[in-house]
């Protein structure tokens, strides 16, 4: 009951501003898995909730598939080989960089509060973007992942020139594209645990069926405010496992 607790709640987070791994992954790992099996069970029970998600965000015109499609295939193949390299080379240095960078991307969204209210004219081409952040973020995403989403949410407003709104429509297709690209490779490498990914799943599709449909009835009022609570909220997290490893 309590894994389903937090696939709901963070489906519900997850479909708003991203950040559900701030309660999926601790979730799994209190509950005795190692770290890799808990990571690629994590991918399992996100892909569910995330592709619901981008369901709902699709059928509301916030993106179009086909457009998005080049840069699916890059996020996701970008993400299994991301993947593939966690699972031998540890990704503890990135944890002394990424809370800064999420604590500056709270701070600039705090003080552009007109960001994001409405589209602009964007400052990268479509298949540019794709491209540059396709690989990169979705290399990320598969080797290391807390940030993802809220990465993806700056490069679409600053960049892609998208209101808040479209932004998480454009964020939950790439995210749903590296999860399942990076999520192959734990499959293939037997790191998932699918009872428990399976009781997460049903939480998660009742809380990203919920969160979804709050963002597209009242748009970047509702984005905004959960966006800035999820970034902090991230990075006083990963600042909280430095701070507990560096005590032992």
């Amino acid at each position: 009951m309590l894994l389903a607790a937090a696939g709901l709640a963070a489906g519900f987070v997850d479909a708003i501003a991203g950040g559900g791994g701030l309660l999926t992954v601790p979730a799994l790992l209190w509950a005795g898995l190692p770290p890799q099996v808990a990571l690629g069970t994590n991918k399992l029970q996100s892909v569910c909730g995330t592709a619901l998600a981008a369901v709902s965000y699709g059928r509301a015109g916030l993106f179009s598939w086909r457009k998005l499609a080049g840069g699916i295939a890059i996020a996701a193949l970008a993400a299994a080989a991301g993947a593939a390299v966690v699972l031998f080379v540890p990704a503890k240095e990135l944890e002394r960089f990424i809370p800064v960078l999420l604590v500056g991307i709270a701070a600039y969204f705090w003080w552009k509060p007109e960001l994001g209210a409405a589209a602009r004219a964007p400052r990268m081409s479509a298949a540019r973007f794709a491209w540059v952040f396709g690989v990169g973020l979705g290399f990320y995403d598969g080797f290391f992942g807390p940030g993802a989403g809220s990465f993806w949410m700056v490069a679409c407003v600053l960049l892609g020139g998208l209101d808040l709104r479209s932004a998480v429509g454009h964020t939950k297709v790439m995210n749903l594209a590296s999860n399942a690209g990076s999520l192959v490779v734990f499959l293939a490498c037997g790191q998932v645990h699918f009872e428990m990914a399976a009781v997460m799943i049903a939480g998660q599709l009742i809380g990203a069926r919920l969160g979804s449909g709050l963002v597209i009835r009242r748009g970047a009022k509702l984005v905004r405010p959960v966006f800035l609570l999820v970034v902090l909220a991230l990075a006083a997290r990963l600042l909280w496992q430095q701070w507990a490893a560096g005590g032992r």
